[in-house]
């Protein structure tokens, strides 16, 4: 397959642009992965469902992609600011377990697995690399060293920090217009750092860490990204994808780091950031341990996948509301588009070329989801003719599987249910009701039907029930 042309917003620049790849023969991208002190919420899933659909438009597209993701179990600090409890130490205090490294690798394994589980409920593939931070220490070490020799770095007597006064450009990821972080505000300013958005490369523990060369600590949460993306994708790669959160304070820092340590510019060429999931006023976030996860959703009996349409009836750098009633009426949508497929009968066809480039023309314009779905809908209602003829219910199922190549709503894998007797009793009992013209008795028995969570279409010479 040709390679397309795919417009992508970048953060970097302010607008969208023509997508080009350092290497035509590769797309090589790095996703932020989660903490893993706690469960993923569903806030936090919204990004790996972005990245997700960004990888297969690419695949979609003709290019090969290479992605990789990091797992932070080690650094990461509760506020951005390097300031706070460290996340993975508040998941062991919760937890009640001894604090030392066995138990938070320990943690964070358990809390990858079931990451991992979200990731397939949500048909997300996982990238081609999983990797956890405190894996790649010594990478983390050997690039602090090349800013220390460049003398970025200063030593103050809670870590090694990065000198943002030494990188003529720092902010550029955000313009120099800081967004508001209130968390920023409530903790206390650390009054040996030069200035004060410098960060730290290296914080020193007298509890537990690992050897370097100016103390035992933990690598500062920033550096760790920066050296395992240069460690699988070299010094310069094509995308880095992330929540809006990470601009104004981890990319900036990735940024500063990557660059000066490495002389080349830019670190990455193509910024590319989700917006919040709400719910109400609020940003769904773990801070308050009420959080929603993909658990709660199955526990209420919906399927993760209708949660996944959810996300793509939104464009990722938009916000999105969160409600019961919008996953429940997502969910209706989403059964319904089922049926319609089911509908179609088995016989696979040949893919419509027309609906596929419309597909393809939002789906390349800055992957325009919303508008994907659209297409899918004209698509199973079209009763009309195109330019070749007929669109036949097989050919429709044909291009609905390819949709699905990145949509990811599980088409391929749907089968008409087994009807319970009970139900197939009233049915029949209803058809002859209606033969006989007797419609008040047919119509109580549709209700019942519907009652039992069933319904019944009825068609010339006949009907068929399906699940709600």
């Amino acid at each position: 397959m040709n390679q397309a042309k795919i417009k992508l917003y970048n953060t970097l620049t302010k607008k969208k642009e023509e997508f080009s790849p350092i290497n035509k023969e590769e797309v090589r991208i790095y996703s932020c992965g989660p903490t893993v002190y706690n469960y993923a919420h569903i806030g936090n899933l919204r990004a790996y469902v972005f990245t997700d659909v960004l990888r297969k438009t690419l695949e979609y597209s003709g290019f090969k992609v290479r992605q990789i993701m990091n797992i932070t179990d080690i650094g990461h600090l509760s506020s951005d600011a390097d300031s706070g409890d460290d996340k993975m130490t508040k998941g062991l205090q919760r937890e009640r377990k001894e604090l030392n490294l066995k138990n938070m690798r320990e943690l964070a394994e358990f809390y990858t697995e079931k990451f991992k589980e979200d990731l397939k409920s949500l048909n997300i593939e996982l990238p081609n690399g999983l990797y956890f931070a405190s894996d790649y220490i010594e990478e983390d070490i050997n690039l602090i060293k090349r800013l220390d020799e460049k003398k970025y770095t200063y030593k103050i007597s809670d870590g090694i920090y990065f000198d943002i006064s030494k990188m003529h450009d720092y902010g550029i990821l955000w313009g120099g217009k800081r967004i508001h972080n209130e968390e920023e505000t409530r903790i206390k300013k650390n009054n040996e750092k030069k200035n004060p958005k410098d960060f730290a490369l290296w914080k020193f523990s007298n509890e537990i860490g690992f050897p370097s060369p100016w103390g035992t600590g933990f690598p500062g949460w920033h550096i760790e990204c920066s050296a395992m993306s240069m460690k699988f994708l070299g010094e310069q790669f094509d995308i880095h994808t992330g929540g809006i959160e990470h601009i104004d304070t981890h990319h900036t820092n990735e940024i500063a780091q990557s660059e000066c340590a490495t002389g080349k510019k830019p670190f990455v060429r193509y910024w590319m950031h989700n917006e919040w999931v709400l719910f109400g006023e609020k940003k769904i976030a773990k801070s308050n341990n009420s959080f929603i996860k993909l658990n709660d959703l199955k526990e209420k009996k919906i399927d993760p996948i209708a949660y996944r349409f959810l996300i793509l009836m939104a464009n990722y750098g938009s916000k999105m509301n969160f409600s019961w009633d919008a996953l429940e009426g997502a969910e209706i949508a989403l059964k319904r588009l089922y049926r319609l497929y089911l509908d179609l009968g088995e016989d696979v066809g040949d893919i419509n070329k027309h609906y596929i480039q419309k597909f393809k023309n939002y789906l390349e314009d800055d992957l325009d989801t919303p508008r994907t779905l659209t297409v899918v809908w004209d698509l199973l209602k079209d009763l009309s003719t195109d330019e070749s003829g007929n669109i036949s219910n097989a050919d429709k199922k044909a291009t609905i599987l390819d949709f699905d190549k990145v949509l990811g709503l599980g088409f391929e894998n749907l089968k008409e249910e087994i009807i319970p007797i009970e139900i197939n009793k009233i049915a029949k009992e209803r058809e002859e009701a209606r033969k006989n013209k007797n419609f008040v008795k047919s119509d109580e028995l549709r209700k019942k039907i519907n009652s039992l969570n069933y319904d019944i279409k009825d068609f010339e010479g006949g009907y068929k029930i399906f699940k709600k």
